[in-house]
C-alpha cells in the first residue's frame, strides 16, 4: 500500500540532519513584513504631512507679508525663497487655486523686459465672492482690485492681463452681473471707462469732488456758496470792510448750521470757496487770531467811482482839482493815488 503522505527530506548539516524548514522561514519573514509596513507607513505619512502642513504656512506667511500682500510674488521669487522646496509647492499651489484663494496674473520683468507668472494670495471672503469664476475672471478682479478708488482704464487691464478684447468684454459684464466691479468715467476722460470695485467710492480726482455735478463743473452752485460766504462775512463783521474779521472754522460752522450745500463740505473745500472770493478781491484777510487763524473781512472796491465823468479829465485844469471818492476819501490836486 503507498504511504499516506511524503516523507520528509532530510538535509546535510554540520551537527546533524534536519527537516528543511525554507517554507517556514517564508512565512516568518512575510509574517514580519506586515507587523512593520503599518508602522512604517505611518510614519512616513506623518512625516510627509507635517512637512506640506508646514511648507502651506510658509507659503499662505510668505504671501501674507507686507511687500507681497495684494501685489502678489513672482515665481522666480518663489524659487528663490523656497531654493529645494520650491517643487513641493505644485500641489498647494493647485489646492488655493481650486479653492479660489489664489490668482495668477503676468507681467513683464522690469529689467529684462520677459513675461513672468505673478501669484496673489486672497482672503477668504474675497474668495468666497469668485467662486466659480475662470482664472482669467479672477485674473481681471484682481487688477481692477490693484486700482484701488481711482479705477484702471480698459486699455490697462487688457496690457496688464494679455485677454483679448472681445474676452475682457464678457469678463466685464460677468464681474458687473455678480456686483464685483463697477464701470465709472473720469472728468478728464468722459468717453472713457474706468473700472474699480462695486464697493469702493471713487477718488476725488476722478469725479472732481463737491464742484462737479454728473462730470460737469457746477458754475451754479459754486456761484451760491461763494454768495453766501461773503454774506455772512460781511454780516459777521458788520459791514463793509469793517469788523474784526472772521476765521474760516467760524465760516464753515455758519454754513453748516445753514445747510447750504447739498453736498457735506469738509474745511479744505470751503478754503476753497474762501481763496477764489480773495482772488477775486472780493474779501481780504485782516490779521490774524492768537491761536494763527487768518481773519476775513470784506474787501473795498479796488476802483471806486469819482465826482467827475471821463470827459473832465480832458479839460486843462483838470490836474488842480481836488478828486472826491463815493467813500468819502478826498485827493488833493496832484497828490498821488494809493487808495485800494
Amino acid at each position: 500500500m503507498p504511504p499516506t503522505k511524503r516523507p520528509a527530506v532530510a538535509i546535510a548539516t554540520k551537527t546533524g540532519t534536519a527537516k528543511r524548514t525554507r517554507p517556514a522561514a517564508k512565512v516568518i519573514v512575510n509574517t514580519a513584513a506586515k507587523r512593520t509596513t503599518p508602522s512604517t507607513a505611518a510614519a512616513t505619512s506623518s512625516s510627509t504631512t507635517s512637512t506640506d502642513s508646514a511648507l502651506y504656512s510658509e507659503f499662505i506667511q510668505l504671501l501674507s507679508s507686507p511687500p507681497y500682500k495684494g501685489r502678489g510674488i513672482s515665481n522666480n521669487a518663489l524659487r528663490a525663497h523656497f531654493t529645494t522646496s520650491y517643487a513641493q509647492l505644485v500641489p498647494i499651489i493647485n489646492e488655493l487655486t481650486r479653492a479660489s484663494r489664489l490668482t495668477m496674473s503676468t507681467s513683464k520683468h522690469p529689467t529684462t523686459g520677459e513675461a513672468e507668472v505673478h501669484f496673489s494670495l486672497l482672503g477668504e471672503e474675497e474668495a468666497s465672492k469668485l467662486q466659480g469664476l475662470d482664472g482669467q475672471a479672477k485674473m481681471v478682479y484682481q487688477v481692477v482690485e490693484g486700482a484701488g478708488n481711482k479705477g484702471i482704464w480698459t486699455v490697462d487691464v487688457r496690457v496688464q492681463t494679455n485677454i483679448q478684447q472681445a474676452t475682457l468684454t464678457k469678463i466685464f459684464k460677468q464681474l458687473e452681473t455678480r456686483r464685483l466691479i463697477k464701470p465709472i468715467k473720469a472728468v478728464t476722460a468722459k468717453t472713457k471707462k474706468l473700472y474699480m470695485l462695486y464697493d469702493l467710492t471713487p477718488a476725488k480726482e476722478i469725479t472732481g469732488g463737491p464742484w462737479y455735478t454728473e462730470y460737469e463743473f457746477d458754475h451754479e452752485f459754486i456761484a451760491e456758496l461763494r454768495n453766501f460766504i461773503l454774506m455772512c462775512v460781511r454780516r459777521m463783521n458788520g459791514g463793509l470792510g469793517v469788523g474784526n474779521g472772521v476765521t474760516l472754522k467760524q465760516i464753515y460752522e455758519k454754513m453748516v448750521q445753514a445747510n447750504v450745500s447739498r453736498v457735506q463740505l469738509s474745511l479744505d473745500e470751503v478754503q476753497q470757496l474762501v481763496q477764489t472770493l480773495a482772488f477775486d478781491y472780493m474779501i481780504e484777510q485782516r490779521g490774524v487770531t492768537e491761536d494763527g487763524e487768518a481773519l476775513f473781512v470784506a474787501a473795498k472796491r479796488i476802483t471806486t467811482l469819482c465826482s467827475f465823468g471821463w470827459w473832465d479829465v480832458l479839460d486843462p485844469d483838470f490836474h488842480f482839482r481836488s478828486i472826491r471818492f463815493e467813500d468819502d476819501v478826498r485827493l488833493a490836486p496832484h497828490e498821488p493815488h494809493h487808495h485800494s
